[in-house]
């Protein structure tokens, strides 16, 4: 997930927003495909590198595969909205994947998200780690994934059993296998860069 402050494109931000005046909002522009809320401030997230976009499709393919094989009831959505615990009424962050077992629904939310993914470029870098602070105030999320799209490597954050989350992420380098306790699901890291120029140690 790549964002661009509003400033940066040209345009005076609106006043901050509640999370309902957000949804009610019409942005104007066009040109952004999503906005986020961070603290009550909307957000543009910006075009996403070639590698971004082939890592996000490549691993919601192989989520949603492991799910129908298993005939779980869980889905993999593509920037799955969700609303942190913490300051809900003044937030509302993209993450680029997300995997969750609750009914499908209309809403701009999904609900009870068990994984959260986030592919890490270096330019978001600090913007997705903040975003990813705020995913661990969601009492439902139990993992989340951040993969570098610069090289193959893998962060993952597991919550412990007495819902404390670690001070450090596992990190996970090629040759390593990936494992998501949340949903039953093992491969070596090295698979999710298949269609990226990382494949085969390029």
């Amino acid at each position: 997930m790549v964002e661009t402050p509003m400033a940066a494109l040209g345009k005076q931000p609106p006043a901050r927003m509640t999370l309902a005046e957000f949804f009610a909002w019409e942005p104007g522009d066009r040109s952004v495909r999503s906005w986020q809320l961070i603290d009550g401030e909307p957000v543009a997230m910006s075009p996403a590198t070639e590698a971004h976009g082939a890592l996000q499709i490549e691993i919601g393919a192989l989520l949603r595969n492991h799910l129908l094989a298993r005939g779980a009831p869980c889905r993999v959505i593509g920037e799955a909205g969700v609303v942190p615990r913490v300051r809900s009424d003044r937030n509302y962050r993209i993450p680029d994947l997300g995997v969750t077992c609750s009914p499908p629904s209309a809403s701009l939310m999904v609900a009870e998200p068990l994984l959260l993914i986030e592919i890490l470029s270096p330019s978001n870098e600090v913007e997705t780690w903040a975003n990813i602070w705020a995913y661990t105030t969601i009492p439902s999320v139990t993992e989340i994934l951040v993969v570098s799209s610069t090289k193959i490597e893998a962060e993952l954050l597991r919550r412990h059993p007495d819902g404390a989350w670690p001070e450090t992420p596992e990190r996970i380098g090629p040759g390593a296998m990936l494992r998501l306790d949340s949903i039953g699901f093992e491969i070596a890291l090295d698979a999710l860069y298949r269609t990226t120029m990382l494949a085969g140690g390029a």
